[in-house]
């Protein structure tokens, strides 16, 4: 027992000396998971830290893949300084608002993570040839990824386990987020050092040879390449059906397609060693053959995307898409005609598409989708006739598709900041909106207020979605505060704590025909405001479109102070396929009195 206890410490040690900076990007990125989780009621800080926490996740891939580099050609010092200046210029690049922190960059967060996990898998094999070694080097991290979640998910239940008995049967009282710090401690920090511990000595390791794993043959020859063959079954069937009625292919075809291509292409990288061996018929056969399936499909897949392109243009996920199905094309071309290709392409070239997309100037995803919305925007205006003197006319009438539409289109070009672009389309009293909007990271707000600033807009016949909409406005624009002395603002889309000396106000909605609108002091004291919400309804029972009414506010007592809240507008919509209505508001205030 003392030896293997003295064994296990003695990994640990190298492990910690072999790979510090590793290990200091997975405690770091776990120490900033607790510190998001410990002040999220801290806007300022909570950004800072999901900033920090990003980039330090970011970290772990990209100095566990220039550690594999060091170890083949050196220069580790130099290296490491590199991958270390890299993540500090990613963390400044982030922005420092969670209202600036629109999809973009969840975009750019995951593709960067994408990038630094296709770098592991080939960087330390630029400048060497074995396909063989490359091979194992690979099979070795997936197998050491697959029982570092095993391991780590046995440990983190454990562990969590062991602290709930304790404290249920010591009366210790836990606060809650001990699980919440535990559960995200092991998760990252716990995972990788148990990750690194499977490497070994690292690259020399991984590439070694060794026996093909059974459990990888079993699991690629009865599992994998069966459900491969049924998937490609249905597929055809889709295909065929698609010419017999000769009718566009829907737009999730495409993923589809492309499941099919990487698990299939997954599967192929697999079973590479095998497909020498005379003994595995089946194998050759699948490796032969699979390319070869695909070629249909890609024909099919590009005419789903570029249907979808053709109709609304491009936006982010449809230009991965697209980008993808061409990396796709060019894996089938380069298999198809080199008999003797590389397996190092495959990662290699995803790689390079991936990098394309993020930072090719002009022509990556972002500055596509954007230049692509602002034309279609334009050119449906001008179709629409909406335009008078630059101006959108908000009189005419136009189908609600149109105008939901529009909505659409300014709410995706306003989380990319295009504002000078938007404003030039209103007039000033809608652009200080608009501006105020941005400004404020109210995107789905502006959606629902362009559209319903189009107060002629019609059901249309092929919109059977819609079937009632009713949007509750106050009479009066301006709030009298009588004899109230605190006024705070709550946004439906940033609904984040309001301080007033040393209480806290705190709004928690759940807005359906059931209506339950909570409004919460210091996390402890709650009112239940949905009953009088659905009264405002009530009395206006039967109207449709925009109804101004001299009250959308509703009162209780709350703690030590009586409280007033008044919404800007509160909007509810019935839809036909589902039995409950959405409600929901842009904003309210709330006016605040001691009792």
């Amino acid at each position: 027992m003392k030896t293997k206890f003295q064994e296990t410490l003695s990994r640990a040690n190298e492990v910690i000396f072999r790979y510090p900076l590793i290990l200091v990007m997975a405690l770091l990125a776990s120490a900033g998971m607790v510190c998001m989780i410990e002040n999220n009621n801290e806007p300022g800080l909570f950004i800072v830290y999901s900033k920090f926490t990003i980039s330090a996740c970011l970290g772990i891939s990209l100095m566990f893949a220039l550690k594999m580099l060091s170890q083949r050609i050196g220069r580790e010092l130099a290296l490491q300084l590199s991958g270390t200046a890299f993540l500090v210029g990613f963390y400044c690049f982030l922005p420092d608002t969670r209202n600036d922190f629109t999809e973009v960059y969840r975009y750019i967060i995951a593709i960067t993570a994408l990038l630094t996990h296709l770098l592991v898998s080939f960087i330390p094999f630029i400048r060497k040839d074995k396909e063989l070694s490359f091979w194992q080097y690979n099979k070795n991290l997936f197998v050491n990824i697959f029982l570092t979640a095993i391991f780590t998910g046995v440990l983190t239940g454990g562990v969590e386990l062991a602290i709930l008995a304790i404290d249920k049967l010591f009366d210790f009282h836990f606060n809650d987020k001990v699980y919440t710090y535990t559960f995200f401690s092991l998760a990252i920090f716990g995972s990788s050092f148990i990750f690194l511990l499977f490497n070994d000595k690292g690259l020399p390791s991984l590439e070694k040879e060794g026996a093909y794993p059974i459990v990888l043959k079993f699991f690629t020859q009865f599992i994998l390449i069966p459900l491969l063959i049924i998937y490609v079954i249905i597929l055809y069937v889709y295909a065929c059906k698609i010419l017999i009625h000769w009718e566009l292919p829907r737009g999730w075809v495409s993923y589809l397609i492309l499941a099919y291509s990487i698990v299939g292409i997954l599967a192929l990288l697999l079973v590479y060693p095998l497909k020498e061996e005379n003994s595995k018929s089946w194998v050759r056969i699948f490796s032969k053959a699979f390319y070869y399936t695909i070629v249909p499909l890609i024909a099919l897949l590009f005419t789903a995307i570029f249907t979808r392109i053709l109709e609304y243009g491009y936006t982010e996920p449809r230009y991965f898409v697209l980008l993808l199905a061409i990396w796709l094309l060019s894996i089938v071309i380069y298999f198809i005609f080199n008999k003797k290709g590389s397996i190092k392409f495959i990662p290699v070239s995803l790689f390079m598409f991936g990098a394309f997309a993020l930072i090719f100037p002009y022509l990556n995803a972002f500055s596509v989708a954007k230049r692509s919305q602002k034309n279609e925007l334009l050119d449906l205006l001008n179709k629409q006739q909406l335009l008078d003197k630059g101006k959108i006319d908000f009189q005419q009438k136009i189908a609600d598709t149109i105008s939901i539409e529009i909505a659409d289109k300014f709410k995706f070009l306003a989380e990319r900041k295009q504002t000078g672009f938007l404003s030039a389309f209103l007039h000033s009293k809608d652009r200080a909106e608009l501006i105020e909007n941005i400004k404020n990271g109210n995107f789905y707000g502006i959606r629902y207020t362009i559209q319903d600033k189009f107060i002629n807009s019609m059901p249309s016949k092929n919109n059977s979605e819609e079937t009632e909409r009713i949007i509750l406005t106050p009479e009066e624009q301006s709030i009298v505060i009588g004899g109230y002395q605190y006024l705070l603002h709550f946004s439906r889309y940033d609904q984040e704590p309001q301080k007033l000396n040393e209480d806290q106000f705190k709004i928690v909605d759940e807005l359906s025909e059931k209506s339950s609108l909570k409004l919460i002091l210091n996390s402890k004291e709650t009112i239940e405001l949905g009953p009088q919400i659905m009264k405002l309804f009530e009395k206006n029972k039967g109207k449709k479109g925009i109804v101004k009414t001299p009250d959308t506010s509703v009162e209780a007592d709350l703690g030590r102070y009586h409280i007033k809240l008044i919404f800007k507008n509160i909007i509810r919509e019935k839809f036909s396929y589902s039995q409950q209505a959405a409600i929901y508001y842009e904003g309210a205030y709330l006016l605040v009195k001691l009792k």
